[in-house]
């Protein structure tokens, strides 16, 4: 005999009303006739309540009743809050990689590409405090749900391979160090961009600055772009100038 998780994965289409809600009354047209818009505005919603509250303290029902849909709904597309939250991990991480990969980085030259390259990762790390928020939760669960994504890995050692691509290039063209780890690079660029949104609240109150402030934002994005190219560039004139 099925259970009712079962049930509600198998059955036919649920067009969105809450339950007990009459077949004739009003319910959300679009939903009924666009399943990838109701599972895009699940996503989205349960991305900010697993943000605010953690896996263990959204609740899906507070999802359901933002997205106007039904529990039952979140569990057909999704099976489970815990795949519900592995499903707003991999679409965070991988709002940042459509970005990289949409920068072309590889036709650019290695200079711009990398100078590119930081100045973007800050960029979205600013704009996407979720992101970060998320990062640090499954960092307390020990990455142990990102381990179970078919795709994660996959996805994201682009990243590295792209930062290679661009160290290769800079090498071959003696304008970059040689045997940079793109790794390594990956790191330093990410941990500071990180660290800023984290540990705002407990940095401001040690150093009395609020690092997200905009007086401060573009100094500190300048001062991150002039680190990595003094690192990775052969001589003080092209980690500035090229």
């Amino acid at each position: 005999m099925r259970s009712g998780a079962e049930k509600a994965r198998t059955s036919p289409a649920d067009d969105g009303r809450p339950i007990g809600q009459p077949t004739g009354s009003r319910a959300t047209p679009a939903r009924r006739h666009d399943p990838e818009q109701t599972r895009r505005d699940i996503l989205d919603v349960a991305t900010q309540e697993f943000a605010r509250l953690g896996l263990a303290g959204a609740r899906v029902d507070a999802i359901a009743a933002r997205t106007l849909t039904t529990k039952r709904m979140i569990y057909y597309y999704f099976e489970s809050k815990e795949k519900l939250y592995e499903a707003v991990l991999e679409k965070v991480y991988g709002g940042i990689r459509d970005v990289e990969r949409q920068m072309g980085l590889t036709e650019q030259e290695p200079v711009p590409a990398m100078r590119a390259l930081v100045e973007t990762t800050f960029d979205y790390h600013d704009r996407h405090p979720d992101f970060i928020r998320l990062v640090t939760m499954e960092n307390l669960h020990a990455g142990q749900h990102l381990k179970r994504s078919p795709t994660f890995r996959g996805k994201n050692v682009a990243i590295i391979r792209m930062i290679d691509a661009i160290l290769q290039r800079g090498s071959a063209a003696g304008v970059f160090r040689e045997g940079l780890d793109a790794i390594d690079l990956h790191m330093l660029i990410s941990s500071f961009c990180f660290h800023r949104i984290a540990n705002r609240h407990t940095f401001g109150t040690v150093a009395g600055r609020d690092p997200l402030s905009p007086r401060h934002r573009m100094h500190q994005r300048a001062m991150l772009v002039e680190t990595v190219m003094r690192y990775v560039c052969v001589d003080a004139a092209g980690r500035t100038d090229r």
